[in-house]
């Protein structure tokens, strides 16, 4: 997270080593993957590199740095921080068509974020197979063991490595745009390329047929949505003067040099590695690439980390494992559960595709999804939030449109080569957070049915207890409105109480990613020994529920040792018979969740030897 007393030069660095890996590292297969489809002759190799450039200026450029990233939520970006800016009339329903498309869209980052590891390092280990064809059996293997390495070392945070990442991404964009320039030098007529005419052309010149070379040119924007979901680490001004000033030149210039070498060589199959001498220097270029590639890889696995988190915290998806990897980046978090699910896809994915042309099949869908999703929610905010008219916002969703749909329709015709890959993964986390959501839904309105409130329940405290016993008690609460199912049980089978009582709901805000400490706790004393507590939270913050008891219990003079305290939870068994609203089927999937999610207790980090979860039974 950025700090207001960060210089923009550091900002500047840190931004280009987190934020643009992605999209820094696709020049090793983007031109390669075109020149495929559209053949080497030349009017289409210049057709190519005019929709290359223009697909940065207008997505990346246009779209996300002038238009999306002033859609920004106190200074973060991403998809649900985009959610949090529409209207709640539109958000609140699970069921709302704003939500459930920002539901689509996190769902489909995922299986972007199983491919781009893969074809990342992938493509750049297959260098090899150009520096030293005799060592190219090693590619498959050398690619696994390095993805291993990639995801095993989360574990262990990036806050150390990461002030190499800007470093070595300054090399990496220094080095693909001299390497790219001396070659624009030796064929300065590439650069008629410039001109947007040449993409006419191209597309006059091939009829309907051409709009298939748009799913290889969207290779060149992926990590495009990095730019908006990292804005709130960095903020908007470092990226827009990196991009601008370093990042779209060394690539424009890293492209036209290919295609210059392509010009001179048409029969180059690998472009990219051979923009520098044979031997050594290809040698040197394939470990840089190698090293760039893990740093892409890096951003959008801690950006998967952090989508999960705020999924979490909004109620789309189940509780997992969160580990905080920096005492001084509250935003830098370690998610095993994702984190190896990823490993596994992308090992998987390697080992499945074995080349990265092929794997480039599989690559686009989940991106172009994203981006037309992105730009009809960023619609909404205009219209429902900003109050711009329809004069106004109706002719900027259409620009943005003219281009998400064409490059979503031409990844689509790549869906039995591999596209289909994103979209299995995706549906299954759609499946996931539209499940979880409305089981979590119709768990509170159940317990808010059998379960009276505390004022309710006050005038029959007393007849219903045999006597209090010394200590302080808390129960964890969904809402507020209802007595936590774990009281009510335990005083209808024991009769009774302990002397002081505290109702804790801890609640995430859908709008707002930190909450000031001033807003953050909220106190009501409800007498007769009960306290109720809320805990308000931010979308991209996780709650330290036990210290800040200890601090209120303190200025409230109740005790609180580890021999005074219980933490009381509800273990939540579902029936799932046919009696309810959710469905056999929809039950048991929300079931199987439950029981594999991590328990509240270890999501807020509960002393384990102060806890006793006790079981309720009931039928969705």
């Amino acid at each position: 997270m950025k700090s207001r007393s960060t210089p923009v030069g550091l900002l500047c660095l840190g931004a280009l080593g987190v934020v643009f890996g992605d999209i820094g590292t696709s020049p090793l297969y983007t031109l390669k993957e075109c020149m495929r489809s559209a053949g080497n002759a030349d009017h289409a190799l210049y057709g190519v590199l005019s929709l290359i450039v223009w697909s940065l200026v207008l997505v990346v450029t246009l779209k996300y740095l002038v238009f999306i990233m002033r859609a920004n939520n106190r200074g973060e970006g991403g998809i649900f921080a985009l959610l949090a800016l529409v209207p709640s009339r539109l958000r609140v329903n699970r069921a709302s068509i704003v939500a459930l498309l920002v539901v689509v869209g996190a769902a489909l980052l995922y299986g972007d974020g199983a491919i781009t590891p893969a074809i990342s390092v992938l493509s750049a280990v297959e260098g090899l197979e150009v520096a030293k064809p005799e060592l190219a059996h090693l590619v498959i293997p050398l690619t696994c063991v390095i993805l291993f390495g990639l995801f095993w070392i989360q574990k262990r945070g990036t806050h150390t490595i990461g002030r190499l990442f800007g470093p070595v991404m300054v090399v990496w964009f220094g080095t693909i745009g001299i390497a790219g320039a001396y070659h624009i030098i030796q064929h300065p007529a590439i650069l008629q390329a410039l001109s947007p005419v040449w993409a006419a052309r191209y597309f006059i010149s091939n009829g309907p047929t051409s709009i298939v070379i748009l799913g290889s040119v969207v290779l060149a924007v992926t990590g495009g949505e990095a730019l908006y979901a990292d804005m709130g680490h960095f903020g908007s001004l470092p990226i827009r003067l990196v991009w601008t000033f370093f990042v779209l030149p060394a690539l424009v210039l890293c492209y036209f040099g290919q295609g210059a070498l392509l010009h001179a060589h048409p029969e180059l199959v690998n472009p990219f590695f051979a923009l520098v001498p044979a031997g050594g220097a290809q040698l040197a270029l394939v470990v840089l690439s190698s090293v760039a590639t893990v740093i892409a890889s890096q951003a959008l696995i801690s950006g998967a980390f952090s989508l999960t988190r705020q999924a979490m915290l909004l109620g789309y998806f189940p509780r997992v494992t969160v580990k905080h990897t920096s005492t001084e980046t509250e935003g830098q978090i370690y998610i095993p559960e994702i984190n190896w699910f990823l490993a596994i896809a992308c090992i998987a994915l390697v080992i499945g595709f074995e080349k990265s042309d092929r794997l480039a099949a599989a690559y686009g869908i989940a991106v172009t999804g994203t981006m037309a999703i992105t730009s009809v929610v960023f619609y909404v905010v205009t219209r429902q939030t900003w109050g711009w008219s329809r004069a106004r916002a109706v002719p900027l969703l259409a620009l943005f449109l003219a281009f998400d749909l064409p490059f979503f329709a031409s990844n689509l015709m790549k869906f039995v080569d591999g596209g289909y890959v994103p979209i299995l993964i995706a549906a299954g986390f759609v499946t996931i957070m539209l499940v979880w959501s409305r089981g979590r839904r119709l768990t509170v309105e159940t317990y808010a049915k059998q379960f009276p409130s505390f004022e309710e329940l006050a005038p029959k405290l007393d007849a219903m207890l045999v006597g209090r016993v010394p200590g302080t008690a808390v129960y964890l609460a969904s809402r507020e409105d209802h007595m936590p199912p774990a009281l009510m049980h335990l005083i209808e089978r024991s009769h009774t109480l302990h002397e002081h009582v505290i109702l804790l709901t801890v609640k995430p805000s859908d709008t707002e990613p930190r909450v000031p400490d001033a807003e953050r706790v909220v106190l009501s004393n409800l007498g007769n020994g009960f306290l109720r507590i809320v805990i308000n939270t931010g979308f991209s913050e996780q709650p330290l529920v036990h210290a800040t008891l200890e601090q209120i219990a303190d200025q409230q003079g109740l005790p609180f040792g580890d021999a005074d305290v219980t933490y009381f939870l509800a273990r939540l068994n579902l029936i799932g018979g046919g009696g309810g609203e959710m469905g056999v089927i929809t039950e048991t999937i929300y079931a199987f969740l439950v029981r594999n999610s991590v328990t509240a207790d270890r999501s807020f980090d509960l002393p384990p030897k102060q806890v006793i979860e006790i079981g309720t039974q009931i039928d969705l």
